[in-house]
């Protein structure tokens, strides 16, 4: 079973910018898709990206024009960045991978927008 480990998360000022990362300890391809979801405190898990196999993206309306999802095929690797941060992207930032109609999850990695 492929594992997922987030980095990158952090504390930020809001308006500024993070880039995370999911490393897969295997290839990537072992998904037929790899995105992010977010959780903030009190909150349901809200979906943010996706990249399929072919490269194609997919980011949630409430984000477009703020985060871009990418990968490194050679690192095996999965990048979320987010620009002009604000405090309501606070959250606990999950990587997850979907095989055969199944989620495999990230540990996940804390971001915090505060001043």
């Amino acid at each position: 079973q492929v594992q997922l480990v987030e980095s990158g998360g952090g504390l930020v000022q809001p308006g500024g910018t993070l880039r995370l990362s999911c490393a897969a300890s295997g290839s990537i391809f072992s998904f037929s898709g790899m995105g992010w979801y977010r959780q903030a405190p009190g909150t349901q898990r809200e979906w943010v990206a996706i990249i399929n196999t072919s490269g194609d993206t997919n980011i949630a309306d409430s984000l477009k024009g703020r985060c871009t999802i990418s990968r490194d095929i050679a690192k095996n690797t999965i990048y979320l960045q987010m620009d002009s941060l604000k405090p309501e992207d606070t959250a606990v930032y999950y990587c997850y991978g979907t095989s055969l109609a199944r989620h495999y999850w990230g540990q996940g990695t804390q971001v915090t927008v505060s001043s």
